[in-house]
């Protein structure tokens, strides 16, 4: 469901307001003439990749020898499954001395799973069916890109198919709903229905967070906007500040308020109170008026203005910049537009797990082939047959949460529908249901320039706001920050920016995963990080002679 513009994305009331940009109408998009030749990314070029892929799914195999391993290893451990079922039926014993113990997995972890002798029957079959699909996906032989995909598709089915996410099957559930004389399904009923309207699974208690009041708390103003972008200057916390200010340019396909969600746990608190002036983009959620809106309009628009803007108030030749996620590939392809310009404005610039070399894109790669492109250029993009479209932010967020379908989907589709209950308040996953859409145009660009020809490290391989762009030529120092277990942005991906900007470039890798490895407070004690000043040819490398730290990366 599309927000206005402005939706959740203002800090606490401005003291100065900027007037409000009229976006531009859209136009129509002009209807093809009937004798218009095959476009290059038309029906017949899918269709013949589409045929490719279904032609290298084909010579996937299984080594014989392994299949015969398998097989034995399942007959086996299902006739000892069996047995015990059997024996454990027959002498009327506990279930939980006479079945097999079940592998240690959280869903089936309840008393309730192994005193019902049916369900601890059904939750060990379960997990040995889907330890011996995952086997088998697992020794599958051929393209490598299409056994990654085959092996996402096994265990996206191997999680839907857990008895624990079905009524008819979950002992905890069944007791619940007794003990509460139903009360437990009325309630997951009426999860259901707010969800199915509100368009979104509920991953926490949304009703507890408000922007400005319980998150996004820090004091700013906005002083300066237009169709693409609200520009937020924090009020000081120290009584002098730095002469160089500093722009955070967070990722457009969620809230700037990743950066700022609790006073305890907010990197522009923690900036403001080291006496930065501290500006921040707060994205505008596109709507229709803007679907037809390309990266290059993002470019110019939006990250050079911001530069522009920041330089202008603050009247500082340079500036020190920061991005994370795909803003800091906005960023650094902003910086090196204006590098091609003959213009140095970043005094620094640091790059939260951010990718600028595409070779390692992690599990988000399987998504990716030129039949996948297409399909979206064909949909959404410039050239669509009935004109560009927006992407929606709820289908990225989706896709996201799908990378960990237990954690993200599965675990809420049990607590929330058959368990009735109300998610516990948090304010990372509140953060993380409020998306932003993307115009259909810009996203497309993306996906075919980065992720799929991976052009954005090469010099001069593309041409953004009419200028050649050759990231080398930021001069700027760089931090460039990546996290040990993140899957959305690998950790030796993000190294691999040290080898594409021109300036000096500092590496340090973080704990845990994209989002909790990045917001990660000192005052908190978690976590530790790593560093290694040492030049490294390698992310490998680099690890093997890096020292680690106990605490938080933002002092290190």
């Amino acid at each position: 469901m599309a927000r206005t513009p402005a939706a959740k994305t203002a800090a606490r009331p401005a003291r100065k307001r900027a007037p409000r940009a009229t976006p531009a109408a859209a136009p129509a998009a002009p209807a093809a003439p009937a004798h218009a030749a095959p476009h290059p990314h038309g029906p017949e070029a899918f269709g013949a990749a589409i045929g490719g892929f279904l032609q290298s799914l084909s010579g996937l195999q299984v080594p014989q020898s392994r299949l015969s391993e398998l097989q034995d290893q399942y007959v086996n451990q299902a006739t000892t499954l069996w047995n015990g079922a059997v024996d454990q039926i027959s002498v009327g014993g506990d279930a939980v001395a006479a079945a097999p113990k079940p592998m240690v997995d959280r869903r089936f972890a309840a008393e309730d799973w192994l005193k019902n002798p049916g369900s601890a029957f059904t939750a060990q079959l379960y997990l040995l069916n889907a330890r011996t699909l995952t086997q088998l996906a697992d020794s599958l032989q051929g393209d490598e890109k299409t056994k990654a995909r085959v092996k996402f598709a096994v265990q996206q089915f191997v999680d839907a198919a857990s008895p624990s996410n079905y009524l008819a099957l979950n002992p905890e559930a069944q007791r619940k709903a007794i003990e509460t004389q139903g009360e437990s399904l009325t309630q997951g009923l009426q999860h259901l229905w707010s969800d199915v309207q509100q368009g979104h699974l509920s991953q926490t208690d949304e009703s507890v967070f408000e922007v400005g009041r319980n998150v996004a708390t820090t004091e700013g103003a906005v002083v300066f906007e237009n169709e693409y972008l609200q520009l937020i200057e924090y009020k000081p916390l120290t009584a002098k500040v730095h002469a160089r200010p500093m722009l955070f340019v967070p990722p457009c396909i969620n809230k700037y308020y990743i950066l700022d969600l609790q006073p305890e746990n907010s990197l522009i608190r923690h900036t403001v109170s080291q006496g930065h002036r501290t500006f921040v983009v707060s994205w505008r959620n596109p709507d229709e008026s803007m679907q037809e809106r390309t990266w290059d309009d993002y470019i110019e628009n939006a990250v050079i203005r911001a530069i522009d803007v920041v330089q202008e108030i603050t009247g500082a030749k340079t500036i020190n910049t920061l991005g994370f996620c795909v803003g800091g590939t906005l960023l650094a392809t902003g910086l090196g537009v204006l590098a091609a310009r003959g213009r140095q404005p970043a005094e620094s610039v640091t790059l939260l797990t951010t990718f600028l070399d595409f070779s390692n894109t992690g599990i988000l790669d399987i998504f990716v082939d030129e039949a996948s492109v297409q399909l979206r250029e064909m949909t959404i993009g410039a050239d669509a047959p009935n004109g560009p479209r927006l992407l929606k932010g709820g289908e990225l967020a989706s896709t996201f949460s799908f990378l960990r379908p237990n954690d993200l989907v599965w675990n809420y589709v049990v607590g929330n529908y058959l368990k009735g209950d109300k998610p516990p308040a948090f304010d990372l996953l509140y953060w993380n249901s409020d998306a932003t859409n993307m115009p259909g145009p810009m996203y497309c660009w993306y996906l075919r320039n980065t992720y799929l020809d991976n052009a954005l490290r090469q010099p001069g391989a593309l041409t953004v706001c009419g200028e050649p762009l050759d990231l080398s030529k930021i001069k700027a120092p760089a931090f460039i920050y990546g996290s040990r277990e993140d899957h959305i942005v690998p950790w030796k991906g993000a190294w691999e920016s040290t080898k594409i900007l021109g300036g000096p470039a500092r590496f340090v890798l973080g704990a845990s995963g994209h989002i909790a490895g990045v917001i990660n407070p000192p005052k908190a004690g978690k976590r530790s990080h790593w560093t290694n000043e040492k030049p490294a040819v390698s992310a490998d490398a680099w690890l093997a002679g890096a020292t680690e730290h106990p605490g938080s990366w933002w002092t290190g």
